[in-house]
């Protein structure tokens, strides 16, 4: 397949279509192609006129046939203009009071609004009243061209500019000005060294230039500053060198952020490390903006807004003198103002004798009754001060109770600490009361669980009782007496619940050693790291039934979360 364009096959003048090439002519361009590889001919040129690499393989040398290139080149590898992005460049903003004095055009313009003349718009976008014949035909009365805003990208870095659309040419008119006021300042030493006649300028002394106080200005050197004689330039820092910058307060990446921009550290790079920021030098910008004069700063910026929004002619940098001198007037009327209204209010209506009272602290702190306390806080000698009541009744007994309801608590209810009763409203039955309901306080309330344990230990005591009656009964003699039979059956009864007893006792204590060994076993597996536990689940007799004695263990040993003094038991 050819890969000569379609124009050139249009374009070109032979019928036949354009020349073949012959092997000589693939020979002699595979030779030229090693001779400009090995050095020995020369590179070829493109259009531009720049070089190409002829190690560059020839699917990227070689040019799509639409582009129709006239020779070697390189310049579709290249970024096409038409797919450039264009940012706004730096100094491009919005013209700001656009001079409309400028004069129209005399004559129509090819391609202007057919009605007004302007080469901004068309006719059908004129905002003018529609001409009888347009301007486009009589060719007078052209309208002036509008002005167009350009048309900017707000890039990301546009957005975030700090001096975008800032116009250099406006300060100059604060160079003007300091410039007025030198040359006033400079014509009235004039004129004051002209009236003076000092007999030191008859003898060839000091001159009135020597009499200017800004004389040795030039000659200091101020901190951070430095001067190069021959290059003649004087750079300042406003940083002494010897400070220590903000960001290297804190090395940690995680402690206060420093934004370079601004120069600022609005938190305190010591937060996290342990110091005050009483004992360190620098907290903060924050901290900084808050200490101080910055509030007197932040008042008088304050008085000049509201000053400058009242019409007075006053700026808080430009006259801090004037000022100063306006605010204390300022509040030395206001306080005469209120003063004035004060005394105005007393004299028409009175109370002055009021304001003249002592403080409410000392009226109900100070007594002249004399109370002397021992060491434990008991009343020797005077009367103790009565506390303040509130307008309610307080500690009003009903039931010839002696303490309200609320004062006792057991088990999750209220009562009468005076008789321990739980029923609200109740007659008060004193001392009994306190010792019939202390009398069954020796045993916790029982639970359904532990109900169903004790019934289930009663039935099987019953049990073991008949079977040993049972067999006492055939141990008997038919020739004893009933006197004796039932002498010796109850003593027999006796020693044997003795035993009975003291086995349980037994049982009820190794029940306590097992459980605290198996909690004190959990414990340390719990303590131990997941993947060196043992895998115990079915290990020993935790697969049997628990006993009457472990279940008892168990219950004499569970937490109970309801009893409010659970939580100061080990």
């Amino acid at each position: 397949m050819s890969k000569v364009p379609v124009s050139r096959l249009i374009n070109s003048s032979n019928d036949d279509g354009p020349a073949k090439k012959n092997r000589d002519d693939y020979r002699k361009a595979k030779e030229l192609e090693e001779a400009r590889k090995a050095g020995s001919e020369a590179a070829a040129v493109d259009e531009d006129g720049k070089d190409i690499n002829p190690h560059i393989p020839e699917y990227i040398s070689s040019a799509p046939w639409y582009l129709d290139p006239k020779g070697p080149t390189l310049t579709h590898q290249r970024q096409q203009e038409e797919k450039v992005t264009k940012y706004s460049a730096i100094s491009d903003w919005y013209s700001r009071g656009v001079d409309s004095s400028k004069p129209a055009a005399t004559k129509y313009r090819k391609g202007a609004c057919e009605n007004c003349g302007a080469m901004t718009h068309k006719k059908k976008d004129c905002l003018e009243r529609p001409r009888k014949l347009g301007a486009k035909f009589t060719g007078a009365a052209i309208s002036q061209d509008e002005f167009s805003q350009p048309t900017l990208t707000h890039d990301w870095e546009m957005k975030r500019d700090r001096w975008n659309g800032y116009d250099a040419r406006e300060y100059k008119e604060v160079i003007e000005e300091h410039k007025k006021l030198e040359d006033a300042r400079r014509e009235v030493r004039k004129a004051a060294a002209a009236d003076k006649k000092a007999p030191e300028e008859d003898d060839g002394g000091s001159s009135s230039d020597e009499q200017d106080e800004d004389k040795y200005v030039d000659d200091m050197d101020m901190v951070g500053t430095k001067v190069d004689a021959a290059e003649r330039y004087t750079v300042r820092n406003l940083r002494i060198r010897e400070d220590t910058a903000k960001y290297l307060r804190n090395l940690d990446p995680n402690s206060a952020h420093y934004d370079p921009k601004t120069r600022s550290m609005r938190k305190n790079p010591y937060e996290g490390t342990g110091k005050p920021a009483e004992e360190v030098d620098y907290a903060g910008d924050n901290f900084v903006r808050i200490s101080g004069d910055t509030v007197v700063h932040a008042k008088s910026t304050m008085f000049a807004w509201e000053a400058a929004r009242k019409g007075l002619d006053v700026h808080m940098l430009a006259e801090p003198t004037k000022l100063e001198a306006l605010k204390s007037e300022f509040e030395k009327k206001k306080t005469e103002f209120k003063t004035d209204v004060n005394k105005s209010i007393l004299d028409k209506y009175g109370g002055a004798e009021h304001l003249d009272a002592p403080p409410r602290e000392l009226i109900f702190a100070q007594t002249e009754e004399y109370v002397e306390y021992s060491r434990h806080g008991k009343v020797i000698k005077g009367e103790e001060a009565s506390v303040v009541r509130s307008s309610y009744e307080e500690d009003v007994m009903v039931n010839n109770h002696t303490s309200v309801w609320g004062s006792w608590w057991r088990a999750g209810q209220w009562g009468y600490k005076c008789c321990h009763q739980l029923l609200m409203n109740s007659y008060c039955t004193g001392q009994a009361g306190r010792e019939v309901s202390d009398s069954t306080l020796t045993l916790p309330p029982k639970k359904d669980e532990d109900l169903a344990v004790e019934e289930t230990t009663e039935k099987q005591r019953k049990k073991k009782k008949t079977k040993k009656s049972k067999k006492s009964k055939k141990k008997k003699s038919s020739d004893s007496s009933s006197s004796s039979s039932s002498s010796s059956s109850s003593s027999s009864s006796s020693s044997e619940s003795e035993d009975e007893e003291e086995v349980k006792k037994k049982k009820l204590a190794e029940a306590l050693k097992k459980l605290e060994k198996e909690e004190a076993e959990a414990e340390r597996v719990m303590n131990m790291d997941e993947k060196k536990r043992p895998y115990n689940s079915m290990k020993g007799d935790s697969n049997k039934a628990p006993t009457e004695e472990d279940m008892e263990a168990y219950y004499m040993k569970r937490r109970r979360e309801d009893d409010p003094m659970a939580q100061f038991l080990n």
